[in-house]
């Protein structure tokens, strides 16, 4: 298994020789930094951590700091374990790209789903709605909560009730990749993947098998711009002021 950290940047579509239109989500893949090695002499596993997305020193704490001088590199944003036999090969401060994975593989997309904050049961359990017409005074509650003499001294677990909905892991299983640019860092994804706009995802290798694998046809014809602007999103402050500043000039 192998897998790469990324950042769900936004969804445009791209199109297939034959015409055939694909939705794929933009996910920026910058190169992910080996900062640390798990072996399974030392600490039982193997996988490796990785630093996403450059950190300004000054504003790095001192683990960061140590972390980041012990793989001969500048700080990071994002800090994570990739699992893995397939990424015992990388040594402290090797560079994994986007090239990791190639247009056709079927991967796996693991981030955290979107918050929803405290919602009730019509909407985090998809309950249907009581009858708002003759009198009824029941519309949108959690329903009985009668055990039926199972366990009469308190609810029994499981319940749907109201509460906390979404921000939690959310993963995704045999999604294909459509593209693959190393020149612009990113990774084209089939449908849509868990998270909000800018969220940090892991691609990994998928761990279930396809029994009819589809085929990603050669693409032609693509919204350049709209990738394009997906992908600008991405650019540092820096970078923004000096364009704007030319166009001032």
């Amino acid at each position: 298994m192998k897998a790469i950290l990324g950042r769900k940047m936004g969804m445009t579509e791209v199109f297939a020789e034959d015409g055939t239109m694909y939705p794929v989500t933009v996910v920026e893949v910058l190169p992910n930094i080996v900062t640390q090695v798990k072996t399974l002499e030392k600490h039982g596993y193997v996988a490796v951590q990785v630093g996403y997305e450059e950190l300004k020193a000054s504003r790095a704490n001192k683990c960061e700091v140590g972390i980041a001088k012990k793989a001969n590199t500048v700080p990071h944003q994002v800090h994570a374990e990739l699992r893995g036999d397939e990424m015992a090969g990388y040594q402290l401060g090797d560079a994994i790209t986007a090239d990791l994975f190639k247009k056709g593989d079927v991967v796996d997309v693991v981030g955290t789903g979107k918050g929803h904050g405290f919602s009730g049961v019509i909407k985090r359990w998809n309950q249907k709605i009581g009858p708002k017409g003759h009198g009824s005074g029941y519309h949108r509650g959690q329903g009985s909560f009668a055990n039926n003499g199972r366990y009469n001294h308190g609810v029994m677990p499981g319940k749907h009730m109201s509460g906390h909905y979404g921000n939690e892991s959310v993963t995704l299983l045999n999604l294909y990749v459509v593209d693959v640019n190393t020149e612009k860092n990113y990774i084209l994804i089939k449908g849509g993947i868990p998270g909000t706009k800018k969220a940090i995802v892991t691609i990994r290798s998928a761990v279930k098998d396809v029994k009819n694998p589809k085929v990603i046809k050669n693409l032609l014809v693509r919204k350049a711009s709209d990738v394009a602007e997906v992908i600008s999103e991405v650019a540092p402050v820096e970078e923004v002021a000096v364009a704007e500043a030319a166009k001032v000039e």
